[in-house]
């Protein structure tokens, strides 16, 4: 969950790690272990900009990939809230 909250936020714009860390909502190490992996995996890239390193999505389609991803779940979790009001209205029916 905090490597996707990591890359919604990248999709918004580049961000150091003091910038993300508030957004994400994890302790700043346990982020910067996070973006590691992402960088790692190809997601993110970095440069530096004074002391700071700034990161950001490697691709743009990464973003559209999570948003297609998102509503795909939102889907299915309407799906399965709409079956269980179903089957919940004909328990108390029946």
């Amino acid at each position: 969950p905090a490597r996707v909250r990591a890359l919604e936020v990248l999709a918004e714009g580049e961000r150091t790690v003091g910038e993300l860390q508030p957004l994400v909502g994890i302790e700043s190490s346990h982020l910067s272990q996070q973006l590691g992996v992402l960088r790692h995996a190809g997601l993110v890239s970095t440069r530096k900009e004074g002391s700071s390193v700034v990161y950001s999505l490697r691709d743009q389609r990464v973003a559209e990939l999570l948003a297609v991803a998102k509503q795909l779940l939102l889907a299915s979790l309407t799906q399965t809230r709409d079956l269980l009001a179903d089957l919940t209205s004909e328990v108390h029916a029946g």
